[in-house]
């Protein structure tokens, strides 16, 4: 009995919760790759706010990230979760599923610039589930 009231405290809890802030994206540029018929070059950045986190989603593209600021956490499904900070990278393709992507800071901002290689009016995210 106890442990279902706990069961249910923690279902309360999580869904009066508020959701985690959204990232802000904003598109740099866009380019036709006009050597490879039907693609096209995006660069974006991302602002996730202190405690901002992403969805489960696919990019249907070849994705490169390079943190600017602050510090992220990322993962593909079947690989393991890796924090990023100012500096490093992160590259995703075409077929992963992007499980985690959130600011690992509660308290600052972090921003990261993706390079992305898609299919041309293809979306740059397709959110999952």
């Amino acid at each position: 009995m106890l442990l279902r009231a706990c069961a249910v405290l923690a279902l309360i809890v999580a869904a009066t919760q508020p959701a985690a802030p959204g990232p802000k994206v904003t598109e740099l540029v866009a380019k036709d790759l006009t050597e490879f018929q039907g693609k096209e070059g995006v660069l974006i950045t991302v602002e996730y706010p202190p405690g901002g986190a992403d969805p489960v989603h696919r990019h249907n593209a070849y994705a490169f990230v390079y943190v600017l600021e602050g510090a992220i956490v990322m993962q593909v499904q079947g690989q393991k979760e890796v924090t990023l900070t100012a500096g490093q990278t992160f590259y995703e393709g075409p077929d992963d599923l992007h499980v985690v992507g959130r600011n690992a800071s509660a308290t600052q901002p972090a921003k990261f610039v993706v390079f992305l290689v898609k299919d041309k009016g293809a979306p740059i995210l397709l959110p999952e589930g």
